[in-house]
């Protein structure tokens, strides 16, 4: 069989699973058969091939040399039962507020075959999932997800904002409430025991195995499709099929994986809602974090209003996704919803380019700019909104000065004046934001 014919019987399979999954509501329980080694092959195509290395050391690269004969063991192994899951390596990374986030990293040809159990799994509860969530599915972003709390926001001309922070989400998920919740939608036993293989594979860390009660492990390839479905059952489905109908005024939950934040035209609805959330969430053993989840009284100010007038401590501002978003006076002196840069991620991503200047003050002046100049790209694609402008001419701004700095530190004998530091960035340029955002 052709590549494309493969592509296409896929794509087939997919649109089937999908069809089955929105006519029938009892718990589908033939799944599995779908998943044939030309399924296994799009599995591995999925597959980054650059990632860490799991604990038994093996690439993608080496798994490629035999890879027909790999993925039908895989799959062979997979439907028998006789596939056991291989602890995850942990490894712990920096979090801008001091504390370390722990990620979990399976070996190359786990994360292939949970590659294909997410591709069997997406098309099921891409029926389910609701319009207000954006993280970790197909066709969805969120740069959408901020779109959508900034079109309701202009038009409920703000409102009351409850900004909701679960505690270590990923590393407090109930394994059999998870499982309990899967359940309801999925009847197939080789796909439940291989689930329940990775919850319960454990971790390794320094040479030690431990056990993992709880949480999806930051890194492997089903979590994020797994956290979903779970805040799927906790906050949205609860909250759209029983909250909302109880509520007198219009509301609007944007969800991008474990951040949310919900919009209400009234306090009293908002006030109902922060009551009951915390019991919500402990039903499923979650806990909501007591000082970043808030209510936030986010009303459009009026004409002539000033801030500094105001209450001192009333909120004026909410975060979301990295951004600060908050009312500002334009040009013309109107109210203007505006999202600008976080103050905590303009500052990690200083904090993470004067790293790695420092690192790489040796490196040639050229391969600097090439490198400072994908950080700075990378960052403008994310963070290019309306009215957002002046924080990253900022950040540009900040990094010419930081390059400046460690290149003055190559030698005790570099020292660069900013005349000469103009005259190298005529030749080594830095990239510049575009052109303003025509509704900036």
């Amino acid at each position: 069989m052709s590549k494309t014919q493969g592509l296409d019987d896929i794509s087939t399979k997919l649109f089937r699973i999908a069809t089955n999954a929105r006519e029938i509501r009892a718990p589908l329980t033939t799944l599995m058969h779908h998943v044939d080694i030309d399924w296994m092959r799009e599995a591995y195509r999925r597959t980054r091939k650059d990632g860490a290395l799991g604990i038994d050391g093996q690439s993608a690269a080496s798994y490629a040399e035999n890879l027909d004969e790999n993925l039908q063991s895989l799959l062979g192994r997979a439907k028998s039962g006789q596939y056991r899951a291989p602890p995850v390596k942990r490894v712990y990374i920096p979090k801008a507020n001091g504390e370390q986030r722990e990620l979990g990293i399976p070996t190359f040809e786990d994360k292939v075959l949970q590659r294909a159990i997410a591709m069997v799994l997406e098309p099921v509860y891409e029926q389910q999932f609701f319009n207000c969530s954006y993280g970790f599915r197909p066709g969805r972003s969120a740069r959408q997800a901020l779109d959508t709390l900034y079109s309701a926001t202009v038009e409920m001309q703000g409102g009351w904002v409850i900004e909701l922070d679960i505690r270590k989400y990923f590393d407090t998920i109930d394994h059999q409430m998870l499982q309990a919740v899967v359940r309801k939608r999925i009847g197939d036993g080789v796909i439940l025991r291989l689930i329940g293989k990775w919850l319960n594979a454990g971790c390794m860390e320094a040479g030690v195995y431990a056990r993992t009660n709880a949480g999806t492990p930051q890194g492997g390839v089903i979590s994020p499709l797994l956290a979903n479905i779970y805040l799927h059952e906790v906050l949205d489905a609860w909250f759209e099929q029983e909250a909302r109908p109880r509520l007198r005024g219009r509301v609007t939950l944007v969800r991008y994986a474990d951040d949310a934040v919900m919009l209400f035209e009234y306090e009293d609805d908002a006030r109902r809602v922060m009551h009951v959330l915390p019991k919500r969430f402990g039903r499923y053993g979650l806990t909501l974090h007591p000082d970043k989840t808030r209510l936030v009284p986010f009303q459009r100010p009026s004409r002539g209003y000033a801030r500094k007038g105001g209450p001192r401590d009333t909120p004026t501002c909410f975060d979301f996704l990295g951004f600060t978003i908050l009312w500002v006076k334009n040009y013309r002196g109107y109210w203007v919803l505006r999202t600008r840069t976080a103050k905590d991620r303009f500052q990690r991503a200083l904090t993470a380019i004067a790293s790695w200047c420092k690192v790489h003050r040796h490196a040639k002046v050229g391969e600097q700019q090439k490198a400072l100049n994908a950080k700075l790209r990378g960052h403008y694609g994310y963070f290019d909104r309306p009215g957002n402008r002046g924080r990253l001419w900022g950040l540009l701004h900040c990094v010419t000065r930081i390059w400046r700095e460690w290149l003055c530190r190559r030698s005790q004998r570099a020292r660069i004046s900013w005349e000469k530091m103009n005259r190298l960035l005529q030749r080594y340029p830095l990239l510049a934001p575009a052109r303003p955002h025509p509704h900036a």
